[in-house]
């Protein structure tokens, strides 16, 4: 017989028995009752929907909270002087950040009336706000009320963009309601008040405040504040500058929120309605501080790869001495630059550690922004020639070494002196004085040029070079820029000296991202040796055979080399005494000649000038080893005479003294 499995019991359905009421009332009215069920229920989903797909790529906080005052911020970077004036700004001016906490409490309270009066009540989103705007928006037919918090407009600002769309309101006020889970209500309006646009390029209340009144925002009046407070609703159109009557009109309606919300009395806001407000001038800042402006820029991203969008950069510079020295050097370039056919000219003034006390990079920025000291690479001519008297000192020369000035040629090259003529025997020292070109050639040919451009790159002379024999004679192109920081090797006592303009970075929050120390240069040649090339180089400006006699300055000794190229195209001096080291070139942008102009006429010139002002109001010091400048050694002196004697003797009998260039050929470099 055959069994089939038994069939599971089907369920019982258990019937859901309709409410009472519903069962009292006819079918229509059940079934009416239930298809609206059915559609709260439908346009519940459909609203679950829609609010999740308003979010849909929403983006997200950042996780550290203080990432915040750098988001969707436009670089900018402030240039300060030491005494934290502004001298110059590239990009939009954001100023200092402030905290809401130390501000008088009219200043946050003219932007709560304006903005967010129950700001410290709601959450990150208002909804009274939102259903009282709704209402008047409606009457009105167009849009005439808004109801964004100070919080909303933050993660605006910050976060999203300013769509006018539904998906856009509905992330600004789950971002701001987030927001405000994870930052107090001072820290939001101290963020908002630091980064709100107030116009003209202005981020800030600290920014708009120095710009309209010239004053931080901890001295604003309540008139100010309100005046100031006005602006966001409409930065653009309420200029202070353009449209002053339109900001205080709108100025009148904050301060009787003030008096409203019970911030300030009766008395106080009829004082501010009436309160005169002096907007001043917009800060001018001098253009020719560009050429600085922009090599500190270059060194900017050296010292920081990664530079914060609110950079504060401390210059070196001090802004009178700079003003002063700028004045003076076109005023002479003006005068004696056009007699001489020099049109540009490039001045480096730097203090005993390297810093950039003052630097002019050309005759006007508008007109030419190419930097003569940073970027120029000329001959520097006999100003060459320290180097490689530095490198005899090296291999055993003594400044009262015995050289013959004569014609001498080495390969097919011959060089000759800047006069023409060669007066024979000269002690080192008096060659150097001289700028005489054959002892100089002589001496780098027997040192190797290859180590004179070791000897340069360890004194920091960066540009390439290449190991001529006319190197000696300053063939090879350098920048005003690194011959004068290895110039500072000298008073320095043989220690490197780097120039540097940046002496430190922070943000607008005061963060210290760089700060330079004050460590010595390394050591990069032996003090002896630095005593002894101060005594030759004091020599060239001090005694009476000297090139650089123009480049005195009262009280003080100076130091220096004069250097002029092939065909008067570049003319230098570069010299230092115990407190500066400076150096100044002339030449035209097209290489052409200029008229005869040497290193020792109008460099030494400006020179001289510059360092006058420089050195204003300070005590002289003694420059290290200047003291034996003008003394010779009485056996040199004897040895001198005696070989002196027997070539002029000699150069006498075959008819050959003191010959002069007579073939046409214009001497070279001096």
């Amino acid at each position: 017989m055959t069994h089939f499995p038994t069939p599971p019991k089907m369920p019982r359905i258990v019937r859901v028995p309709a409410p009472d009421f519903l069962k009292r009332q006819s079918p229509l009215v059940r079934y009416g009752v239930m298809a609206a069920a059915a559609a709260l229920l439908i346009a519940g989903l459909w609203a679950a929907w829609k609010w999740q797909s308003l979010h849909a790529g929403m983006p997200k906080l950042p996780s550290d909270m203080a990432e915040m005052w750098n988001l969707n911020r436009e670089p900018a970077i402030e240039f300060v002087d030491q005494a934290g004036n502004t001298l110059a700004v590239r990009g939009p001016r954001y100023g200092r950040a402030i905290d809401v906490t130390v501000l008088p409490r009219h200043i946050p309270q003219a932007f709560l009336a304006a903005e967010d009066k129950r700001f410290y009540e709601h959450d990150g989103a208002d909804e009274a706000a939102i259903a009282r705007a709704a209402i008047s928006n409606a009457a009105a037919g167009e849009t005439v009320s808004g109801a964004s918090t100070i919080t909303q407009q933050l993660v605006k600002n910050l976060i999203l963009d300013s769509r006018q769309t539904m998906s856009r309101k509905a992330q600004e006020i789950t971002l701001a309601r987030q927001l405000e889970k994870r930052m107090t209500k001072d820290e939001i309006l101290s963020l908002y008040l630091n980064r709100v646009y107030f116009g003209s390029g202005l981020y800030g209340i600290d920014a708009a405040s120095r710009y309209y009144f010239g004053k931080p925002p901890e001295q604003m009046t309540i008139a100010e504040a309100a005046l100031l407070a006005a602006l966001p609703k409409a930065p653009s159109k309420l200029n202070l500058r353009e449209n002053l009557a339109g900001a205080q009109e709108r100025q009148q309606y904050v301060l009787r929120e003030m008096r409203a919300e019970r911030y300030i009395t009766k008395a106080e806001e009829t004082a501010a309605k009436a309160a005169v407000i002096n907007i001043i001038k917009p800060p001018v800042y001098d253009a020719e501080l560009g050429y600085i402006v922009d090599v500190a820029n270059e060194h900017l991203g050296a010292l920081l790869p990664r530079l914060p969008g609110d950079a504060v950069v401390t210059l070196t510079i001090d802004p009178k001495l700079q003003a002063r020295v700028q004045k003076q050097v076109i005023s002479r370039m003006t005068k004696d630059g056009a007699t001489s056919k020099a049109t540009q000219v490039g001045a480096l003034i730097l203090g005993k550690d390297g810093h950039v006390a003052a630097l002019v990079g050309g005759m006007d920025f508008k007109t030419s922004p190419f930097n003569h000291v940073t970027q120029a690479k000329r001959q520097p001519g006999s100003s060459f020639k320290p180097f490689v008297y530095a490198l005899a000192l090296e291999d055993g020369y003594s400044p009262y070494d015995v050289f013959n000035d004569r014609p001498i040629s080495i390969g097919k090259w011959k060089p000759t002196n800047y006069n023409g003529e060669f007066i024979g025997p000269m002690t080192l020292s008096e060659a150097l004085t001289r700028s005489t070109n054959t002892v100089a050639a002589e001496l780098g040919n027997e040192s190797n040029p290859g180590r004179v451009i070791d000897l340069a790159n360890r004194f920091g002379i960066t540009s390439k070079m290449e190991p001529y024999p006319s190197l000696a004679l300053g063939s090879q192109e350098v920048t005003l820029w690194e011959i004068t920081g290895a110039y500072g090797v000298f008073p320095s006592g043989g220690r490197r000296m780097d120039p540097y303009l940046i002496s430190k970075i922070t943000d607008t929050r005061g963060n210290v991202l760089f700060e330079r120390t004050d460590a010595p240069g390394d050591r990069v040649y032996a003090q002896d040796y630095a005593a002894d090339m101060n005594a030759m180089l004091t020599r060239v400006v001090n005694a009476p055979i000297g090139t650089g006699a123009k480049a005195r300055i009262k009280d003080w000794t100076v130091a220096g080399k004069t250097g002029t190229s092939q065909d008067w195209r570049d003319a230098w001096f570069i010299g230092f005494t115990s407190a500066y080291v400076g150096g100044v070139w002339v030449g035209n942008d097209d290489d052409s000649p200029m008229y005869k102009v040497t290193g020792g006429g109008l460099p030494a010139d400006l020179w001289s000038d510059i360092m006058e002002i420089a050195h204003e109001g300070q005590t002289p010091e003694a420059l290290f080893g200047a003291s034996t400048a003008l003394v010779l050694e009485p056996a040199a002196e004897d040895r001198i005479a005696f070989y002196r004697g027997m070539s002029q003797a000699f150069a006498s009998a075959s008819g050959r003294a003191r010959t002069a260039n007579t073939n046409g050929i214009v001497p070279q470099a001096e």
